[in-house]
């Protein structure tokens, strides 16, 4: 039987343990539950063997993947095809231009296919030679994201380097980021990309929180050289512990011109399912 002194012992020790500073418990671990990829990796495959390259891919690990193109294929057999790989198409890539004149059937082919963001990858230098040039081309994608909306998609922007170069004193990227309705246009943000215009993507994700739901995935060298991803030194545990921050709901790998497509594919996809970040 415990005696009076042995309960006053307890008592006091309990004292002394609630006086001491809370340690915080540590944060649960997160990872990437669905990678995807953007076709354009596999290219040259994709046109040699279309079904044969989607299964390889979904061979891999990868779920979801992003068109630059159907390879001369109809919206229809897209769709069978990536039925027939288990695989979804969240996104795909088309030109402005093709926007701007062959709405109805782009729309129309997003829908069969499945799609739910059309996403700009590219300016023409002839329309972006001033901030001037970016402020209409934020008018234009706000008026192309009302249309998404409208259809039940939506709209968005891939950057590349030369969004990041200043112009006139100012930073395009930031141009078409303030001048576009977050409610109308999202962003794709190419890591690689980003960071090789000598930008933080943090700072980014911390100063437009949410614009971000879909990210790039792809790695870069200190000299500059891409490479894939976890061979380079962009610090994906920190950019995924800010994902929820970014909005990041999509994220698909690319390499631009790998010496082994599926070889990269492979150790990006190998590097990114072993990942562990902060859940924050």
């Amino acid at each position: 039987m415990a005696t009076r002194r042995d309960v006053l012992r307890a008592l006091s020790t309990a004292a002394a343990a609630a006086a001491l500073p809370a340690w915080p418990a540590p944060s649960a671990a997160d990872r990437l539950k669905r990678i995807g990829m953007q076709l354009y990796t596999v290219r040259d495959a994709l046109k040699a063997d279309f079904d044969g390259t989607l299964q390889k891919v979904a061979a891999i690990g990868y779920k979801e993947v992003e068109f630059a193109g159907y390879m001369g294929r109809t919206p229809e057999e897209v769709k069978a095809s990536l039925q027939r790989a288990g695989l979804s198409a969240p996104a795909e890539h088309v030109d402005l231009e093709v926007l701007e004149k062959d709405w109805t059937a782009t729309v129309e082919a997003a829908h069969t296919v499945g799609h739910e963001y059309l996403v700009v990858a590219w300016i023409d230098a002839a329309r972006r030679g001033s901030v001037d040039d970016y402020k209409r081309i934020a008018d234009i994608f706000n008026r192309i994201g009302r249309q998404a909306n409208a259809v039940g998609l939506r709209f968005g922007y891939h950057n590349h380097a030369y969004e990041m170069a200043p112009l006139e004193g100012q930073v395009p990227y930031d141009v078409l980021l303030q001048h576009t309705d977050p409610d109308l246009v999202c962003f794709e943000m190419d890591l690689y990309w980003t960071v090789d215009g000598d930008k933080d993507p943090l700072a980014y994700f911390a100063k437009y929180p949410g614009r971000f739901p879909l990210v790039h995935v792809k790695d870069r060298t200190a000299s500059g050289q891409m490479v894939d991803v976890g061979a380079g030194t962009i610090d994906w545990t920190a950019i995924f512990a800010h994902r929820k921050q970014a909005g990041i709901k999509h994220e698909f790998v690319e390499h631009d011109d790998p010496g082994d497509p599926f070889a990269s594919i492979t150790a990006s996809y190998a590097y990114l399912r072993a990942l562990r970040f902060p859940n924050g």
